[in-house]
């Protein structure tokens, strides 16, 4: 099944142009070697779905010009959309129930707390079909009218930019996955005029203007030799946790998640078992590359101080991971020029549910870079030590026990690892 949506050439340089060739052949694509997904209820059902049979297609296409930036969420598209749910239906893919399961994750924190979402371009939608989700589970009303979800543009205003079909299933994810991870969250979503590093960036500042103290970003494209620059410009924010998708090309850097401001997020697939824990995690991606979540070691960006690995002597990525293969999807609602419930992943899944786990944790402090704050507590994180994304032939892309660069130092095991 070939995808409705319209692709729009916005991305910055193309991290993985030869990868996305080999990945996307006639708009579907083979994104996973997982052999497990699971429909979403308070104790998920599973239903196989080989690796032969799980097609994709990437929301945002690859960029036309250098400086852009691409959104880094994945659609399924060999499950047919739901339009509609009858009585005793559920959506498909992984919802807030299971998540919460997955990662230990508290029901009641996060009151008050603010969790913005910067994305490129308008989605008129987005109010509405953040309500039908969160009605769908019983999360607690977000809206305008309560003061729980805001939406503004990159000045702060309500000039809102031209809408994108790409970019709205990307906020629909986004601001569905904050919701999972924090109900009691209220979400502000600062949608950028373009998708150019500039805009986006205005984007982060304003949203830390208006008092987040977690900003998603769900975008990613080739490093440069200005990321350096852009960093002081618009990552560096002391007492924010700034979370930033590592990619969907597999191995291979991507900025901003290179960025030592922010919290890169790879990304894992999420199966349900019989184990003490009741779930397994292995690295999104093949040792073939060429899609799961992005990792490697920059070319640009200084190691912080906080990270340990002796294989990569600049800033490696990624620092922890959740969630991302298509194949062990989210359920996600989205209207506009979508049909309604889908099943979407990505990188873009994994790093607004880090922000909403940040949230879970509670305020940063002041002057500190949030993203240190796994490295602390590395033992209160859930290890994966399963899988690869690439064959660079080390941890930077096969996980192992400790630091890898595909999932980083685990996936959440309660809110531990997200406080100082």
């Amino acid at each position: 099944m070939h995808s409705h949506r319209r692709r729009n050439p916005i991305r910055r340089g193309a991290p993985a142009l030869l990868s996305a060739a080999a990945l996307i052949t006639g708009g579907l694509a083979v994104v996973s070697q997982s052999a497990a997904f699971a429909t979403t209820t308070t104790t998920s059902t599973a239903t196989t779905a080989s690796a032969a049979t799980v097609h994709t297609h990437r929301l945002c296409s690859e960029p036309s010009k250098p400086g852009y930036m691409a959104c880094e969420a994945v659609e399924r598209t060999d499950l047919k959309t739901q339009k509609s749910l009858g009585h005793h239906d559920t959506p498909k893919g992984f919802g807030p129930a299971d998540l919460q399961a997955a990662y230990n994750l508290p029901k009641d924190a996060g009151k008050g707390a603010t969790v913005a979402i910067v994305d490129a371009n308008d989605d008129p939608n987005a109010e509405k079909d953040l309500a039908a989700y969160r009605s769908q589970y019983g999360l607690p009303e977000c809206s305008t009218s309560n003061g729980c979800f805001k939406k503004t543009d990159q000045d702060g205003g309500t000039n809102y930019p031209a809408p994108d079909a790409g970019w709205a299933g990307e906020i629909s994810l986004d601001v569905d996955m904050v919701s999972a991870a924090c109900p009691q969250c209220k979400i502000l979503l600062v949608e950028a005029k373009s998708a150019s590093m500039d805009d986006l960036g205005a984007a982060v500042n304003q949203a830390v203007k208006q008092g987040a103290k977690y900003v998603s970003n769900s975008y990613g494209g080739n490093e440069d030799a200005t990321d350096t620059k852009a960093d002081d410009q618009y990552f560096k924010h002391p007492g924010v946790a700034i979370t930033v998708s590592s990619g969907d090309s597999g191995y291979g850097v991507e900025y901003p998640a290179a960025s030592p401001y922010v919290t890169a997020v790879g990304g894992t697939s999420l199966k349900k078992d019989s184990s003490t824990r009741g779930w397994s995690e292995s690295v999104w991606g093949t040792s073939a590359g060429g899609n799961g979540a992005g990792s490697g070691c920059s070319q640009y960006e200084a190691k912080p101080s906080w990270q340990k690995d002796t294989g990569c002597g600049k800033r490696a990525v990624a620092d922890v991971a959740a969630v991302a293969d298509p194949a062990t999807g989210l359920a996600v609602y989205d209207t506009y020029q979508a049909s309604g419930w889908n099943v979407y992943g990505g990188t873009s899944a994994s790093a607004p549910f880090i922000a909403g786990v940040y949230a879970l944790a509670g305020t940063p402090g002041t002057g500190d870079v949030p993203a240190s704050y796994p490295y602390a507590h590395p033992d209160q994180l859930n290890d994966v030590t399963s899988g690869a994304n690439g064959s660079c032939g080390g941890y930077l892309c096969q996980a192992g026990k400790g630091y890898d660069g595909p999932t980083g130092l685990g996936t959440p095991n309660g809110t531990a690892a997200f406080t100082k």
